[in-house]
């Protein structure tokens, strides 16, 4: 099969012809029908995340239907299965045993610790997959299984008291959470790039009622801010955004270092906290959740050969909403 193989970290991804992979007991074999391109994946291929398996083949979106399955999955031939960033857990630690998975020490990570999904064929774990809806269209569906799984408990652990609520770097992550956050009555503030202005017209369609530069204040106070970019400054600026009692949520795996600041910025009850890989609760509520918002993904699709031109394009902010790789396609 074709796949696209990370050698070294800061080079191009390599195309490569490698054998298909043989699913274990509990895994299947899907054949790939689409895979999102994630800002995870750039700071694995650029080296901003060391990873512990080179070579290796990136992607954690995976849309796929099943090739093959192990003696104890439980999926048919031909059932479309969606892989996320959590690829296993050891699922006896304090963490799995309290409903924290993600914070396991010994998971494993799709497309970084184990082989994803730039490829035509991928194996996974039958145990931390989702169903898919068979007539949907992959692209469209490829988004969700990561911008929109970390975008989603980014949300949640906002809480739930949030009227006026932040969000920085528009993005992926961002186009899907905005949909469901007004859907949900919430007034959504979208914060960009600054001058960025076709960003803000894509925030603005998608129901946001404010879209401004991220060195701008909001014309309200905010209740809670979700900060999707991997930029530290951000961390400064959205607490000077939000009000007493409200919450700051980092979303992404990395960030650039967070400048110092006065203590006058967290006092008053704010607080800081980071969202760490996701959970399967989260997965299943999302996928249940986003029909009914109807939560609509603009992607931008590129054939898997062109993995490094969909990178650079995401690298350099060229992107309205997701990247998504199509193995049957070029």
């Amino acid at each position: 099969m074709l796949a696209m193989v990370l050698d070294r970290p800061g080079t191009p991804l390599v195309p490569r012809q490698v054998p298909v992979p043989r699913p274990g007991p509990r895994q299947v074999l899907l054949r790939v029908e689409a895979c999102g391109v994630c800002r995870t994946d750039l700071h694995i291929v650029d080296g901003e995340l060391a990873s512990s398996r080179l070579p290796l083949v990136p992607g954690h979106e995976i849309v796929g239907v099943v090739a093959a399955a192990g003696a104890e999955a439980i999926f048919s031939l031909g059932e479309r299965l969606g892989v996320p960033w959590l690829a296993s857990t050891c699922g006896s630690c304090r963490f799995c045993r309290s409903g924290r998975e993600n914070l396991c020490g010994r998971a494993l990570y799709t497309g970084y610790t184990v082989d994803g999904g730039y490829a035509q064929y991928a194996v996974a774990d039958g145990r931390y997959v989702f169903r898919l809806p068979p007539a949907d269209e992959a692209a469209s569906l490829a988004p969700l299984l990561c911008a929109g799984l970390i975008g989603y408990r980014t949300y949640r652990l906002a809480g739930e008291a949030v009227e006026h609520l932040g969000i920085y770097g528009f993005g992926a992550a961002a186009h899907i959470i905005a949909q469901v956050a007004v859907h949900q009555g919430k007034k959504v503030y979208a914060f960009t790039r600054p001058g960025d202005h076709a960003a803000q017209a894509f925030a603005g369609r998608l129901g946001c009622v404010w879209a401004g530069g991220s060195d701008t204040l909001p014309p309200h106070r905010l209740d809670a801010a979700l900060i999707f970019a991997p930029v530290g400054n951000l961390v400064v600026a959205a607490l000077a955004a939000t009000d007493k009692g409200g919450t700051v949520v980092c979303g992404g795996i990395h960030m650039s270092d967070i400048p110092s600041f006065p203590y006058s910025l967290l006092w008053e009850e704010r607080s800081l906290r980071s969202v760490a890989n996701l959970t399967r609760r989260d997965g299943l509520e999302l996928l249940a959740l986003a029909p009914e918002v109807p939560v609509r993904t603009e992607v931008t699709t590129f054939p898997l050969v062109q993995a490094n031109e969909a990178l650079a394009r995401l690298r350099e902010g060229r992107i309205d909403g997701a990247v998504v790789l199509l193995p049957s396609a070029g």
